[in-house]
């Protein structure tokens, strides 16, 4: 059932639909392996990373509304309840309890790796199909890079 009519043909929409889903559920996973990690971190570099890891979930957040609202746009159901999360996310699970903040920091490096990889397939995918889709695709991508850059700096590789 569609409530919108979506203004790209079937072939198109699927294309789109499918990166649009898969961006939600990488973004919604990223936010909430950020905040379990901010939760546990301990260390010297403690208050710095807690807060670096803050930003990371405020982007997170904000992007997955904009992809989730760029779907309903297109008359797609996006889909971020936490079982869809937890079975098709792209990033690796997080060890529980405390975490020492350069391990902190190398969780995130990887969190972010993983999205980013899979952002950068979608802006491929999605350049015809829906340019629009994808102009978001390249800003959620740009933005990730630069946390990806500074928990990069973080630990020094």
């Amino acid at each position: 059932m569609y409530v919108v009519k979506s203004p790209l043909s079937d072939a198109d929409l699927k294309t789109v639909s499918e990166a649009l889903q898969g961006a939600l559920v990488d973004l919604v996973d990223l936010s909430l392996v950020a905040k379990q990690v901010h939760w546990n971190v301990v260390g010297p570099r403690f208050r710095s990373v807690h807060l670096q890891l803050d930003e990371v979930v405020d982007t997170a957040r904000q992007h997955s509304d904009t992809v989730a609202e760029r779907a309903s746009t297109l008359g797609v159901s996006p889909d971020g309840r936490a079982g869809t999360v937890a079975a098709t996310s792209g990033i690796g699970a997080v060890s529980e309890g405390w975490v020492k903040d350069v391990d902190a920091v190398g969780t995130l490096v990887e969190a972010l790796g993983a999205v980013i990889t899979r952002m950068r397939e979608r802006i491929e995918e999605t350049g015809e199909a829906d340019p629009v889709s994808q102009d978001i695709f390249i800003g959620i991508t740009a933005d990730l890079e630069k946390h990806h850059w500074m928990f990069q700096a973080e630990n020094g590789g």
